[in-house]
């Protein structure tokens, strides 16, 4: 089933979650963690605190095992609805652009 979530960010593990979507950790996490990051790749920055985004689930409870494993670690206050397909309405700034510009070190920069 397809799903459009909306979650609010956590600012005191933001820089944990980009470090694990970033350095592999999620992206093995079997079965899901390649769709994890995936979908916060093409997830928006919306209201200031909230991510919007898209993402396949075919659990019983969506995204169980993602918030399981990973959503819950990072992210509140979940809102999950059902849709039939991916629509062009998520508007704001991509949710990977403001992690890497937030906490890009620029003491390695060259």
């Amino acid at each position: 089933m397809l799903y459009k979530i909306k979650a609010k960010i956590d600012p005191e593990t933001l820089k944990d979650f980009f470090t694990a979507l970033t350095d592999g950790s999620i992206e093995s996490q079997k079965p899901d963690g390649s769709y994890i990051v995936k979908a916060m790749k093409e997830a928006v920055m919306v209201d200031g605190r909230y991510i919007e985004w898209y993402e396949a689930c075919y659990c019983a409870t969506p995204l169980r095992h993602e918030r399981e494993t990973v959503y819950d670690k990072y992210l509140t206050d979940f809102s999950t609805k059902m849709v039939y397909e991916v629509k062009d309405d998520l508007t704001g700034g991509s949710f990977w652009n403001y992690m890497e510009e937030y906490y890009y070190d620029k003491a390695y920069s060259y």
